[in-house]
Order: C-alpha cells, then sequence, then structure tokens
C-alpha cells in the first residue's frame, strides 16, 4: 500500500495553492508547523470542505454533493464512495485522535493517525505508515498551538515543520460537511467493531445531509450527529456473509430514536457516555458478493426537520 500521507500530502498543497479561491488561510507556526484555518477565522465552504475530505481519506475516497429535501426544504447532502475502505476509512478518515495539550483541545482525523497506528484498526488490517510529512484534520473551535504542533510530531515521528494541521469548528460549513461524509466510515467501522475483518469490505458509499450551520459548538456536534443517525445511509460490498450485519446501523442502538441535543444534556456533555453503536447511519444496505443482499435500519425525516430548525 502507497504512503497515506504522500497523497495527503499532495491534496494540502492543492488547498495552499488555491487557498484565496477556497475561502481559507495557511500560516506558519514557530516551530514551522503549518496551519490551515479551514473555517476559524476564515469562512471555508463546500468546495474546501470537499478537498480536506478528500485529504481526511488520503486521496482515496471520492465525495460529491448535490441537492435533496427535508420536510420539504431543499437541503445539500454529501455522498462519498471508495474502493479502499479499511485504508481511507479506518486508516485515515476515522476521527480517532483526541489531541489535548495545556491550552488546545481537538480531535483528530486524517493520515497521522497512520504514522502512529495504535489503535486496533491497524493491527487488524496490518497496515503501518512511513513518510515525512504528516497532516492531521484537526475537529475544535481554537488556533492550534505549536504545543499540538509538536505532539502530532513526536508520535509521528517526524520534525515539527513537516506537521499540517487543518483545523475547523464543528459549527461551520465545513464542519456540516465533513461530517456528513462519515456515513460510510462509521457503517464499516460499526461493522468491524462487530467482528467482520476490514480487509473484506470491499467497497462503501455513504450519503448524509448537510446540518445547517449552528451558532454554537454544542448545538453544531448534536445536529452534525443527527444528520448521520437519522438521515445517513450507507451502501458496503462485502465478501463474507456474517449473522450479525443487523448491528451496523443506528437503529440497532437503545437510545436510537432520541436526537443528540437531548442525549448529551442528559450526559452532561460527556461523550464517553454516549453508546457508540447509536454513531452509525441510520439506514445500511450490505450486498454479499454472490449471496444476500440485507437491508437494515430507517431513517427519521421527522427528527432532522426538528433538529435542524426547518
Amino acid at each position: 500500500m502507497e504512503s497515506l500521507n504522500r497523497m495527503a500530502i499532495e491534496l494540502v498543497d492543492e488547498a495552499l495553492e488555491y487557498a484565496e479561491e477556497l475561502s481559507i488561510g495557511g500560516y506558519d507556526l514557530e516551530n514551522g508547523a503549518t496551519v490551515l484555518d479551514f473555517g476559524l477565522e476564515f469562512d471555508g465552504g463546500i468546495e474546501a470542505a470537499l478537498l480536506l475530505t478528500e485529504i481526511q481519506t488520503a486521496g482515496l475516497a471520492t465525495p460529491s454533493r448535490h441537492l435533496d429535501s427535508i420536510g420539504g426544504a431543499p437541503i445539500q447532502y454529501v455522498e462519498l464512495s471508495t474502493d479502499r475502505p479499511a485504508h481511507s476509512l479506518l486508516c485515515s478518515q476515522k476521527a480517532g485522535w483526541e489531541l489535548r495539550t495545556e491550552n488546545f483541545e481537538g480531535l483528530g482525523s486524517g493520515p497521522a493517525r497512520a504514522l502512529v497506528a495504535r489503535e486496533e484498526e491497524f493491527h487488524r488490517i496490518g497496515y503501518t505508515d512511513v513518510f515525512d510529512l504528516t497532516a492531521l484534520a484537526v475537529e475544535t473551535d481554537q488556533d492550534p498551538t505549536e504545543a499540538a504542533a509538536e505532539q502530532v510530531a513526536d508520535l509521528a515521528e517526524v520534525e515539527p515543520s513537516s506537521v499540517f494541521l487543518l483545523a475547523y469548528p464543528t459549527a461551520s460549513l465545513v464542519g456540516s460537511v465533513t461530517n456528513a461524509a462519515r456515513a460510510a466510515e462509521l457503517a464499516t467501522f460499526r461493522l468491524t467493531e462487530a467482528g467482520y475483518d476490514p480487509l473484506d469490505v470491499i467497497s462503501a458509499a455513504g450519503r448524509a445531509p448537510v446540518a445547517p450551520v449552528a451558532g454554537d459548538e454544542r448545538t453544531a456536534i448534536a445536529r452534525t450527529n443527527d444528520a448521520i443517525a437519522y438521515g445517513g445511509t450507507a451502501h458496503l460490498t462485502v465478501r463474507e456473509d456474517a449473522d450479525y450485519f443487523d448491528a451496523v446501523p443506528s437503529t440497532a442502538a437503545d437510545e436510537h430514536g432520541q436526537p443528540f441535543a437531548d442525549l448529551f444534556e442528559d450526559l452532561e456533555w460527556d461523550f464517553s457516555e454516549v453508546p457508540a453503536d447509536l454513531f452509525a447511519p441510520a439506514k445500511v444496505t450490505i450486498d454479499v458478493v454472490g449471496g444476500p443482499t440485507y437491508v437494515y435500519g430507517e431513517t427519521d425525516e421527522e427528527l432532522l426537520v426538528e433538529s435542524f430548525d426547518l
């Protein structure tokens, strides 16, 4: 497998070259690390978000957008497909890095995770990346710090000047789009968490609505999770049959049907207490090559109308 970080850095270069056209900004920290602002001080936009999604998946997935409706209101949807789901979704796109330093906190996704390769997914897939440059997308409402870049550099075993941090808040257009692009990733992750071999997932595609940009981070986090859990759909093509495919959609969770805003409030915004099986698309088709095709789950348009304040 070619280096995920090498492929992603080519797209980072594209983002830097067309920063003005994408309504994003870039600057260097004192330790030489580069920050790309996808929505903190800059507006960002749909095209910026689609490019960031490509970076998060190391260029191995294809994102697109189209217009549909919820409750009669025109709403943008994002669709993402890949024929390398194990590497593009689990080894790269998955938001598995809790980046925390004294004055900074963010949730990291992207190919930098593959240089560290400590998460269980990398052991299952048997992949560890080696490259001298790296990119980490960071969902945060704070400006990335030198300490944050140095933490990434230390764990990824690269120089701080080789680190590119791509920052955006959840409450931004980029935040809404990149989160909507996770339906396929979350379906693939739920399947592998149930015990399925990630290398037996041949192809994955997902679709979800782009949540209206909220005025604060908590509302944005709730809306973007609702977009997947109640409006997201996914299609997986797999090699082998199994008897636990019904565990993949969010409808398998006991708490399904409760808006994330209410759930988070009940749990006092302790994300670690949220049931993991709720982080999944609402409806999933699993197509076994040469075998049956299963369909599980259901979307909930009424809940999305309420969540999106339509």
